[in-house]
């Protein structure tokens, strides 16, 4: 004690720290020695590290694939005919404008031919044509060379507003809320 007591005072505390005794930490639920201690942390640990990197690799799947599907890549006729040899039978896209005196209607689709900035190339589609589909009506079709013609079997008219510009009473009466 330093100092002299008082009387009602109470008795010093010793505040001093008590030296630990040396040995392993062990978790909650562990043995407290051994090697039990450290191998199933570093277990747990790992697994979650596992965890994790699966999560990440297939969010990583999810957006690669997601973003993909969601652009729409394509060559004009030009680059496509000039790339020829270098796609090969790989699949692709390729936008172009069909030319009026080339459609034909076949059973399985429609043969044509379709051009950008002077370039023509030969298509032959399988499958439904779009209602909207007709010449000078610039197309995205997808497929591959096969020889010297472009063989298709997806095809994408673009639209313009001409409808509006044309119907304005049909589409204003269409736009009316109804009760």
């Amino acid at each position: 004690m330093s100092g002299p007591e008082r009387p009602g005072d109470a008795p010093a505390v010793d505040l001093t720290p008590l030296a630990a005794e040396p040995g392993p930490v062990a978790a909650v639920g562990a043995p407290a020695t051994g090697r039990g201690a450290s191998s199933g942390v570093r277990r747990r640990r790992w697994r979650n590290l596992a965890m994790i990197a699966v999560v990440l690799v297939a969010l990583g799947a999810v957006l690669v694939r997601g973003l993909g599907d969601a652009t729409l890549f394509f060559y004009n006729v030009d680059e496509a005919v000039a790339q020829r040899g270098e796609l090969g039978q790989r699949r692709f896209n390729i936008q172009g404008t069909a030319i009026p005196a080339t459609i034909e209607r076949t059973s399985e689709g429609a043969t044509f031919e379709i051009q950008y900035d002077g370039v023509v190339a030969a298509v032959v589609h399988r499958g439904d044509l779009p209602q909207l589909f007709q010449a000078d009506i610039p197309l995205v079709l997808e497929g591959h060379w096969d020889g010297d013609r472009f063989s298709s079997d997806r095809m994408i008219v673009k639209h313009s507003e001409v409808y509006r510009a044309e119907n304005p009473d049909r589409v204003d009466a269409y736009d009316e809320p109804r009760p």
